[in-house]
């Protein structure tokens, strides 16, 4: 099927935002190239499980290539509509299982040696468009904490070795009630700075938000059921010899109601974001350390929060995967040093992708080893490779970053 023969009733099986959307944007889809459409709809499709800041930039888009004059698009698209498709490809469901044909499209590019040419007219494409619509900025400056080494009583280990030449290392830091001050530091910024899904805490064991908290609360130890059911299929996976495409694409079709989930609202949207950590991520089911990196990864990416709280936490002692997936967890041993390395790497590639998003010259970072005196802070106040030998408890060291 041709774009120019989509109907408005193909979109039925859609959810409703999605529908809605796809239905409003129908005379635009119609006009642009059958390689192209697919990779709108893979966003669209999942509409209402998306983050109000995905969803603005599904509606930029759209509204970018419906702003341009049609020479000028057709220009720019000319390259997706040079594409040569088998006729698997052309006759493939591409409007109910777009993300289906977009892996059959990838291999076809591949064998036919057309990657290269798709890939460069992709980036192209989003140069053209962040260029012509770039994000907005931070309704204030985004602030990130790092708890890591959580269950360590010491060790000869030298932390934050590449984040001491981004900021200002601290050596005497008091840690009384730490977590709970940069807890509190968080809820002030979410009750100063009212917005779903702009303030989080994700943490490797047991969340210990109350119920009233104002913050996106994730965290390992609260997904144990869905994770659990998750790793029985891939066990069953594992002892059935399924090649590894197969297995990948089981993962990526896998949806909250698979594992039991049925939610609706801002509880759809985490439900949703729970099951692609578990699903797309490499080991995030069974290391809480890997879990907590790739969460924070995703939210910075996709929710690109003002305020973002990382709490490490043991993870197990690693093993090969089948072996824990089937192993009872009483069995399983941690590793609170190796979690440390883990997390002190995980600390740095936060901090990375915290200088993705807009306003990062402005941002502000606090890595802390929890309940020791080690800290680093990173922001436009902080000296870059500086050392501070004094004193200072953390509510303090916060107000100097803030």
């Amino acid at each position: 099927m041709l774009p120019s023969q989509l109907k408005p009733e193909q979109f039925q099986a859609y959810s409703p935002l999605a529908r809605e959307l796809a239905v409003n944007r129908l005379p635009l889809l119609q006009q642009l190239p059958e390689a192209f459409v697919p990779f709108l709809l893979k966003e669209i499709v999942s509409l209402d499980s998306k983050f109000p800041s995905e969803r603005a930039e599904i509606a930029s888009q759209l509204a970018y290539l419906e702003n341009l004059p049609v020479p000028q698009r057709d220009r720019e698209l000319a390259t997706f509509a040079s594409l040569k498709l088998s006729p698997e490809l052309q006759q493939f469901d591409w409007v109910n299982h777009p993300q289906q044909y977009l892996e059959k499209l990838s291999a076809h590019l591949w064998a036919t040696h057309q990657m290269d040419k798709f890939r460069s007219a992709s980036e192209e494409y989003i140069d053209n468009f962040y260029k012509a619509m770039p994000a907005p900025e931070p309704a204030t400056h985004r602030f990130t904490a790092v708890l890591i080494g959580k269950g360590v009583t010491q060790t000869n280990y030298r932390l934050f070795r590449k984040l001491r030449r981004q900021g200002t290392y601290y050596s005497q830091v008091k840690p009384e009630n730490g977590l709970a001050t940069i807890l509190e530091t968080a809820e002030a910024r979410a009750k100063a700075n009212v917005a779903p899904f702009a303030h989080w805490y994700i943490d490797g064991g047991h969340a210990v938000t109350n119920s009233s908290s104002t913050l996106t609360t994730l965290s390992y130890d609260g997904l144990a059921g869905i994770r659990t059911a998750l790793n029985a299929r891939m066990r069953r996976a594992y002892d059935a010899h399924l090649q590894s495409e197969a297995f990948r694409t089981m993962l990526a079709q896998m949806t909250p109601a698979d594992l039991g989930l049925h939610g609706a609202g801002g509880e759809e949207v985490m439900q949703s974001f729970a099951v692609s950590l578990l699903t797309e991520g490499s080991g995030t089911q069974v290391f809480s350390t890997t879990f907590v990196q790739w969460a924070a990864r995703e939210a910075l990416r996709r929710a690109r929060p003002l305020t973002l709280v990382v709490r490490f936490t043991p993870r197990l002692r690693e093993r090969p995967m089948n072996e824990l997936l089937a192993a009872p967890p009483e069995s399983n041993e941690v590793d609170p040093e190796g979690s440390l390395l883990d997390a002190d790497m995980g600390a740095w590639y936060t901090w990375l992708n915290l200088q993705r998003l807009t306003g990062f010259a402005q941002s502000t970072c606090l890595v802390w080893f929890e309940d020791h005196t080690e800290a680093v802070a990173l922001g436009p106040k902080m000296a870059r490779g500086a050392q501070v030998a004094t004193p200072i408890d953390l509510q303090e060291l916060l107000r100097e970053l803030a």
